[in-house]
Parts: C-alpha cells; structure tokens; sequence
C-alpha cells in the first residue's frame, strides 16, 4: 500500500494548530500574507517554482532581476555588494572562509561558532587560534567573548589573517562589535561575522545594529530564522574596505556559485527579495510594535513565582561589570531568555510549554529560548502568559546540579584538526583519556560551545567538566557509549 510518510507526518503537525515561538521567521506563513505583497507571493509560490527561462536572469551569472533584487539588498544593508544564499548560512560560512585564507593561514575564531565555519576551517587546512567565552553563572549562560582573552590572542598571534565572530549569540546577546572590528582592523585583519540570527538589526532604534554597518568585512544572515523567508536562505554581505580588487570579489563570486545549487530555487530567491522588500517598507513600524508587546509581557511574565525575563541589567550581573574581561554588550530583545530559578529545570520546562503547543527555539539546563517576529499576535503573547501562569512548579523542579560551566582555560593545541583527517583514531573509556589527543569535538548542548576541539589535549579540567555533564544527563556530542575517539599515536 503507497504511503505519504513525510506528507502526512507534516500535514498531522500544521493540524496541531501549534504557536510558533521559534524560527522560521514568516511563522507558519503568516509573514507573508501579512502585507498585500506577501500575499500575492504566497498565492504564487508554486507557480513561481521555475528554471532559468527568458526573462528570469540567471542566479549564477546575474545581469536582470537577481542584479536588481541584491543590488536593493546591497543598498538596504549598507554594504558594498551583497548575495543571495540558496544554500543557507552554511555556504556562506564556507564561502567567505574560502574568499579570505589561503591554505596554511592562521585564524583567530570564537569558541561559540557554528560547526559550519569549523567544517571550513577544516577543509581550508587553517590554523584555528580559539576565543574564549565568557559566562554568567547566575543564570547559566554564555554571555560574551572574555575581553582579555581576545586582547592577549591578538597580541600574541599578529600574523592571524583574520578573525570569525558570532553575532548575536543563540541567546541573542551582542558583543561590542564595533570596538572588535576597530582593533582587528589595527593590525590587518578582516573581521568576518556570522550574524545568523541578526538579519533583522538596525531595523529600529531599539535592536542592535546590523554587523555590516558596524565595521565588519563580510556577514552572512539567515533570511529564515527572523524574516518572512524560506527556510534555506541567507544573505551574505560585503562590507566597503573587504576587498580592495576586481580579483577578490571574483574569488568569492566563484565560491559563491561552487558551493550553490545549479538548479537555485526562484521560490527562495523571490522570499528573500519580499524579506528585504517588508524591512524596508514595513520594518520599523511593525517591529517597533513588537517590541511594545514583548515588553509588556515581560513585564507581566516576571511576575509569575519562579519565572524571569532576562534583560542586560540581569546578564552583566555577578561581576560581569569588569572593563578587564568583559565587553560592553547589547540585546536582542525580539527574543527571549525565560529563566526559571534555581531547582527547577528548562529543558522540563520547554516540554511542559510544548505540552501547551507553544513550540520553543531551544532549553538549557536553566532557560527556555523564544524568539518572536512581527507576525506573533498579542493572542498569542497572552496564551505563552497564561500558560506559565498555571504551571505547576513541581512538574518542572530537576535535583540535578545545574552549576557547570566551561569558564576554565582552552586545553593545548597538539595537532591542527585538518592534521587529524588521516590519522589512526581510537575510542577508550572517558577515564583513560587525560593526556591524549582528540580526534573529535566534544560538545555539550546546549549551549553548543566545544569543550574541546580535534587536535586538542584532554586534560583533568576537560574530563571533569565531561563527567558533570553525564551525571546530570545532558547530551554530549563526541561521547558516545562512555567512550572518547583519539589519535592513536
């Protein structure tokens, strides 16, 4: 008997009638038929599913309406030239490592990145030099970059070609930018920003800046995870003094088109064309109108016993006012960090909310990630309020030990990981690991910050914080069945 899995599996859940607090931004399409344009789209999505003919331009040699589509994406953004990404934020990650480095070449990186700009620096065969991260332990956390790691790593690796940072974090929370890119570009580097989750910035005053604007050389944005955009789109972005040749736009132009599809979709270039085309014609209204809702229900959320938005004030606490080691950082508050106090546990509580058909961006041990866009209804803030209102606390309380942290120093590089690819590899039990080599990365998540990376040196910190984590059950990629893969030397 034919069967439609995958059809009728989807079909069941848009049944569900589910409340989306997560991405992608347009919200079960309500991004789109939110404005007279985005409708006449969505009516002629199929429709407009075509191939290269007269008169639609051509993705990979753009001379028509894909010119003009990005040249208005340029303009808006403020950068010197900007693409379209039919193969999400992951090519552009690649293609903009790929524009930059030569083989062999140092690059400084944030610990906090996303595997696809690890995967380039693989295939690259760079030498990574890692950024710390700082975190606030009062709320379990990963705030920033640690200010005196970044300043003693610049100082200590001046031949770095260039430096990736991550803007904002999953938790929405900014580093000061500008400053970074100012004393990256004192030294030569180019600042190359994965801003996945900032397309929207600079839409109104009361969100951070977009990362182009702020100095960075090249940018990749996911269109999908806060715009009326299909999930799979990105933008990439260069910024005024990336590049100084003809030479250097037409690398990235070929790494750009090598590493998209030669068949792209017209369904996703024109979802990125209408997301740009509604921040700039609808932005700054409608967003200014959801930042007025997510601030009244902050406000009445953080009156319910065991319950806290999180705000800036609460993320620079404990110490984290230190002009040694932190940055002055910014928010994007479209989102937000719904924190539960200590004994009770996020991951308990996202189940409970999704219980409720409020579906939820990601948990952690002690919070709960929504992010909201223009097209969520104050219906919809009211129910996510009276949900928690009638949650029982005592379905969500954890005994497990919510205090661990990866705020200990980086373990020695023994191997760069492209060295490891054709090395011999091993599994052992975690407790005869201290001293090895690792062979892969081993990632807590969340947050999905490596403890430790391929070609790193297990120490006693490292299998320590490993152990905590399987006592209180969280996943752990790289551990598998008690085990950890090693260079066998």
């Amino acid at each position: 008997m034919s069967k439609l899995p995958l059809v009728d599996g989807i079909n069941k859940y848009i049944e569900e009638k589910n409340i989306y607090f997560c991405m992608p931004g347009h919200k079960n399409g309500k991004g789109f038929i939110k404005t007279k344009e985005g409708k006449k789209l969505y009516d002629n999505f199929i429709k407009g599913d075509i191939t290269e003919v007269d008169g639609v331009d051509n993705y990979h040699d753009a001379k028509g309406i894909i010119k003009e589509a990005q040249t208005l994406l340029s303009e808006f953004y403020g950068s010197k030239k900007s693409y379209f990404l039919i193969n999400g934020s992951t090519s552009g990650n690649l293609a903009m490592i790929f524009s930059v480095f030569d083989e062999g070449d140092k690059i400084i990186v944030e610990r906090n990145c996303h595997r696809s700009i690890y995967n380039a620096i693989v295939l690259k065969k760079l030498k990574p030099i890692y950024l710390k991260n700082k975190f606030n332990s009062e709320y379990s956390i990963p705030v920033s970059i640690d200010k005196k790691n970044f300043i003693n790593v610049i100082n200590n690796n001046r031949d770095a070609k260039g430096i990736v940072i991550t803007y904002p974090n999953y938790y929405g929370i900014c580093v000061d930018l500008n400053k970074i890119v100012n004393i990256a570009h004192k030294y030569g580097m180019k600042v190359l920003v994965d801003s996945a989750h900032g397309a929207h910035f600079g839409v109104c005053s009361s969100l951070p800046q977009n990362a182009i604007r702020l100095g960075a050389d090249i940018v990749v944005m996911s269109a999908h995870k806060t715009l009326p955009s299909l999930t799979q789109t990105a933008y990439l972005h260069i910024g005024d003094k990336a590049f100084q040749s003809d030479s250097e736009f037409e690398k990235l132009d070929f790494y750009v088109s090598a590493l998209s599809s030669t068949s792209p979709s017209y369904m996703f270039m024109t979802s990125m064309d209408y997301a740009r085309f509604y921040l700039e014609k609808y932005g700054k209204e409608h967003y200014n109108e959801l930042i007025n809702l997510c601030s009244k229900y902050k406000y009445k959320i953080n009156n319910i016993r065991g319950f806290k938005i999180l705000d800036m004030t609460d993320i620079n606490s404990l110490n984290y006012d230190n002009a040694e080691t932190t940055w002055e950082c910014s928010l994007d508050i479209t989102r937000y960090i719904l924190n539960v106090d200590l004994g009770y546990s996020g991951h308990k509580l996202c189940r409970y909310l999704r219980e409720n058909r409020i579906q939820c961006e990601m948990s952690d041990s002690r919070n709960v990630i929504l992010i909201f866009s223009p097209f969520n209804t104050e219906e919809e803030f009211e129910y996510l309020y009276e949900v928690l209102k009638k949650c029982p606390l005592e379905s969500i309380r954890t005994q497990k030990n919510d205090s661990i942290f990866l705020d200990n120093e980086l373990p020695k590089i023994e191997l760069y990981p492209y060295e490891i690819m054709n090395k011999a590899t091993r599994k052992i039990p975690i407790e005869e690991a201290e001293g090895n080599i690792s062979a892969v990365q081993i990632v807590p998540y969340p947050p999905g910050i490596p403890i430790i990376m391929p070609g790193e040196v297990i120490n006693r910190d490292i299998l320590n914080i490993i152990n905590q984590y399987i006592i209180n059950e969280r996943s752990i990629l790289g551990i598998e069945n008690g085990s950890i893969t090693i260079i066998d030397v």
